[in-house]
């Protein structure tokens, strides 16, 4: 996802398609979508890596009568951006009311220097999040059925959770800040519009429960360019605006930073992202 001094911004979605998608940002450029909104580079596909292991760290700890950590709670996963964003730029750069404002439906978001994109990370990210979190007993849902469509919207992605009335929902996004020595993740946590003052609380809750399991889980450091202590607090992007549900955004890391870049493109090292959140969900909802 995109910060506010990251590089361009490829603005956009429109017309949100009928899937389930998500969209969502980082503390990006003035006007972008939720998220980075580089354009990917063609070349260097994402290596999938070993589909993850049904066996949650949190399932393998349990005793066998035990019920299941997240028995009955529903999550709502939005893995930001999507891979056919950039080839329809009319759709994404539609503008969207966001209950304080309007942006643009979606954004492409951002890559690695080498040409990793976003959507690709953060879709990866999500699986892996929701097979730990169905694990452990969860009903969750995500944003978008794959990584080769367009949108949806940041409305509907908030829309999803709100219509599930989810019990927490999390946006996966990675930023693009073009200085290099910019490094470290961040949780965006909501400010109240009034009509998602309801969910605020929630929301920074959550936002500390992911924070303080995201730095245990993988080591990575806070934020040195955005936020304080891993968190930060926005009122410009429409999945924390419109969402009626706990809600908050996190910032993986840097795609523009070398040592950033070179773990997300580790299939292990994006395994412990999502072994991290999940623990995070489970510490939030218990």
């Amino acid at each position: 996802m995109r910060i506010r001094r990251g590089g361009p911004v490829a603005a956009g979605i429109a017309l949100c398609l009928g899937a389930l998608t998500a969209c969502g940002g980082s503390s990006g450029a003035p006007g972008a979508a939720e998220g980075p909104v580089n354009p990917p580079r063609a070349g260097a596909p994402a290596p999938d890596g070993p589909a993850p292991d049904d066996r949650s760290p949190a399932a393998a700890g349990r005793k066998k009568d035990d019920a299941p950590a997240l028995a009955g709670k529903v999550i709502v996963i939005d893995p930001g951006h999507n891979g056919g964003n950039a080839d329809h730029p009319a759709e994404i750069n539609k503008k969207v009311r966001i209950g304080n404002g309007t942006k643009a439906c979606d954004t492409t978001g951002t890559s690695t220097n080498d040409g990793y994109p976003e959507h690709a990370f953060t879709w990866d990210v999500s699986k892996r999040l929701a097979k730990l979190l169905r694990a452990d007993g969860a009903k969750v849902t995500l944003t978008r059925k794959d990584d080769k469509g367009v949108g949806p919207c940041i409305t509907e992605r908030a829309a999803i959770a709100n219509r599930l009335k989810a019990d927490a929902a999390v946006s996966i996004h990675a930023d693009g800040n073009a200085r290099p020595s910019a490094n470290g993740f961040h949780i965006i946590e909501p400010v109240s519009i009034g009509a998602n003052a309801a969910m605020v609380p929630g929301s920074r809750r959550l936002g500390k429960a992911l924070r303080d399991a995201y730095r245990e889980g993988t080591g990575m450091p806070y934020s040195n360019y955005l936020g304080k202590d891993g968190r930060d607090r926005r009122g410009d992007l429409g999945g924390l605006n419109l969402s009626k549900v706990p809600k908050v955004f996190v910032e993986c890391g840097n795609m523009r930073n070398k040592g950033d870049a070179a773990k997300f493109a580790d299939a292990s090292f994006r395994q412990r992202i999502a072994e991290s959140l999940a623990a995070g969900f489970r510490d939030f909802l218990r």
